[in-house]
């Protein structure tokens, strides 16, 4: 879980553009996420093969 919230706050400072999530690791990912305040600002974006790309968004989804 501490990987995941490292991966988060990376993603939120700039660290990293983009991080990309296997289909084995989303469900603890995403209990991760969904914990996080800014979470309206992350994007997912599904991959053929079942893995998902997440990008921040400066800009909240609605």
């Amino acid at each position: 879980m501490e990987k995941y919230k490292q991966m988060i706050e990376q993603l939120k400072t700039g660290e990293v553009n983009s991080i990309e999530i296997s289909k084995e690791e989303f469900l603890q990912f995403r209990e991760v996420l969904v914990k996080d305040e800014m979470f309206k600002h992350f994007r997912g974006e599904a991959l053929q093969g079942g893995n998902v790309i997440f990008t921040f968004l400066e800009v909240p989804r609605s």
